[in-house]
């Protein structure tokens, strides 16, 4: 009895025990597939566009419904914070690893909305725009690039250019970086490693940086350091610091810079003056050569002197100490002459460069044309006014700068002038009337037999005027000297002399005069030249002569061809290296480089 009893209130215990582990197993099982379920309809409901979405087997299509309607009853009691974490998760996963380049270039990839670019007409604009984006990316604080249509970001998209000896830049600011840092580091005593890595990075930086100026001189293992120098400033900006002892270091290296920046300012200036004034190598190499060759052998040295003062040939007169230059000028003249049989070329020089004249000209032929090289050093000491010292002395030029009003900026105007030499003409020219005087630093392009057939209407001088630099203009430097205000200043470059009015008019005493009453003021030969030659002054055409070439970039190219003369008025003469490249050419053509001493020299290669 007790035994039968006693297995009958077992079994329904053993059943209630198995129903229940039944139910758990089951409440287990779902509580799996409910998180599973909301996350495959996430990925039906919010998937990109741009993409297929993912599909997942299940074991029949009654569950998958199941589920889904699972998904729809527990859906909308999630918070919406919630939910709209999970939809950024889900997106950034399945962009991340699903995504390859060739996708992320199709329309169908999500933008961040930072990064969404305002639609805009112009063509090319989707081009650049991608550029710039992947360009861009984050700058130094983590934060994107703003990309809108005419930022300063899709600027240097469309703008960007190899930058030269770019690692080097980068060490230098990344030690500019460093340096700021390191004193407010070296001061916390918790930060004793970093402040020594720093150190360390810090003079690596400054050895590497004294050995190499350019890429190609840094060592193998640059890289590797450079992005050690970057992981220590990331870990100096991740120190809590003080702001006011970082910005005043950083102040201070910006003055240290800002003074090296203006040093190196005012020795560029020396240096640009110095290569101006200075003779090029390669021209003094072709002085000396030709110098030890005359002494050499110049029994082949002849005299016309029945030309040279023939008056009824035209004369042209050219003060230079520069071979190539004066070569180039009477080269030029010949080769647009109608008749070079009448044509006399008179350089004068100085002591130094006469026998290298001397023999450049007896080497060379141009046409039928006769070159005479004189020593103006040589000549009769009558010639000479006690003013004047027995040198050669070239045209001068003057940069003359003045504001038209007090809110305008300055005007800018190069002016060249005669010097003391050309006020000898009259006397050492005793048998001529008229000369045409050119400066060494022009070239001829047309035919300048015109301008003997001239008529000046008694006129001393024909030359270019320059109207936007007036007598009125620079009535604080003529003083009190009489002049008329709207009187404009002229140029030398092209200039035909009339020597008989000249002497007649006694020009050079006028000037020598004027010369020792403003001798101390500034600009001396511009001021009395101009008021030498007040009312003397007759304007030649503008077509005659384009000026500028030695100092103006802007200069239009159709009146440059047009012109019968080229005036390299400023300090970018052709035959310099800081020529302005695209006006040497018209310069450069009249060069023969097949001659021996300038090859031997390299002169203009």
């Amino acid at each position: 009895m007790k035994g039968g009893s006693g297995g009958a209130g077992i079994a329904p215990a053993k059943r209630r025990w198995r129903g229940l582990a039944i139910a758990v197993l089951f409440l287990v099982v779902l509580s799996m597939l409910v998180p599973l379920g909301f996350l495959l309809g996430l990925h039906n409901v919010f998937h990109s566009p741009g993409h297929m979405a993912l599909q997942h087997p299940s074991p029949s299509g009654d569950r998958s419904r199941h589920i889904d309607n699972l998904v729809r009853k527990l859906g909308p009691t999630l918070p919406k914070d919630i939910l709209r974490g999970y939809v950024n998760e889900a997106k950034n996963e399945t962009s991340s690893r699903n995504a390859t380049p060739k996708f992320q270039q199709q329309k169908g990839i999500p933008i961040p909305p930072q990064v969404v670019m305002q639609p805009v007409t112009n063509k090319n604009t989707s081009n650049v725009n991608v550029k710039a984006r992947t360009k861009a990316g984050a700058d130094e604080s983590g934060g994107l690039c703003e990309l809108k249509y005419g930022s300063y970001c899709i600027w240097r998209g469309e703008n960007r250019e190899a930058m030269q000896d770019s690692m080097v830049k980068k060490l230098k600011d990344q030690l500019f970086v460093a340096r700021a840092y390191f004193p407010s580091v070296a001061k916390m005593p918790t930060q004793n490693k970093l402040s020594g890595e720093l150190k360390q990075n810090i003079q690596e930086f400054e050895r590497v940086l004294s050995e190499s100026t350019t890429d190609v001189d840094l060592p193998r293992e640059i890289q590797k350091k450079s992005q050690r120098m970057e992981a220590v400033i990331a870990k100096a900006k991740s120190v809590t610091l003080d702001c006011n002892n970082v910005d005043k270091k950083l102040r201070q290296i910006f003055d240290l810079t800002e003074d090296e920046a203006n040093f190196h300012m005012k020795q560029s200036a020396f240096l640009y003056q110095l290569a101006v004034q200075t003779m090029p190598k390669s021209l003094h190499c072709l002085s000396m050569r030709l110098t030890v060759e005359y002494f050499r052998d110049h029994s082949f040295d002849k005299e016309l002197s029945e030309k040279y003062s023939d008056p009824s040939l035209q004369h042209y007169v050219i003060f230079s100490n520069n071979v190539i230059a004066s070569s180039v000028v009477i080269n030029s003249t010949v080769m647009h002459a109608k008749d070079s049989t009448i044509q006399v070329f008179h350089v004068l020089t100085d002591g130094q460069n006469y026998y290298a004249m001397k023999l450049w000209f007896l080497r060379n032929t141009f046409k039928d044309a006769v070159v005479q090289v004189l020593n103006i050093e040589d000549l009769n000491p009558d010639y000479y006014d006690k003013a004047t010292l027995s040198h050669l002395t070239l045209p001068v030029e003057f940069r003359v700068s003045f504001h038209s009003n007090d809110n305008a900026p300055a005007i800018h105007n190069h002016v060249s002038i005669f010097s003391h030499s050309h006020y000898l003409l009259p006397k050492i020219f005793k048998n001529l009337e008229k000369v045409v005087v050119l400066d060494d630093d022009v070239v001829v392009q047309k035919d300048l037999s015109p301008l003997w057939s001239l008529n000046m209407a008694g006129k001393v001088i024909g030359a270019l005027q320059i109207c936007s630099v007036r007598m009125g203009q620079l009535r604080s430097y003529l003083g009190e000297h009489s002049f008329k205000k709207d009187s404009c200043s002229w140029m030398s470059g092209l200039n035909v002399v009339d020597l008989a009015r000249w002497r007649d008019l006694h020009i050079s005493e006028t000037y020598w005069k004027l010369v020792k009453k403003v001798s101390m003021k500034e600009g001396s030969a511009l001021l009395a030249s101009l008021l030498t030659f007040q009312d003397q002054i007759y304007a030649l055409d503008s077509s005659w002569v384009v000026s500028g070439l030695g100092h103006d970039y802007g200069l239009d190219i159709e009146g440059i061809k047009k012109a019968a003369v080229l005036h390299y008025n400023g300090n970018m003469k052709p035959w310099l290296e800081l020529g302005i490249p695209k006006y040497k050419a018209y310069w450069k053509k009249f060069l023969n480089h097949d001659d021996q001493y300038l090859s031997e020299c390299n002169v203009n290669r």
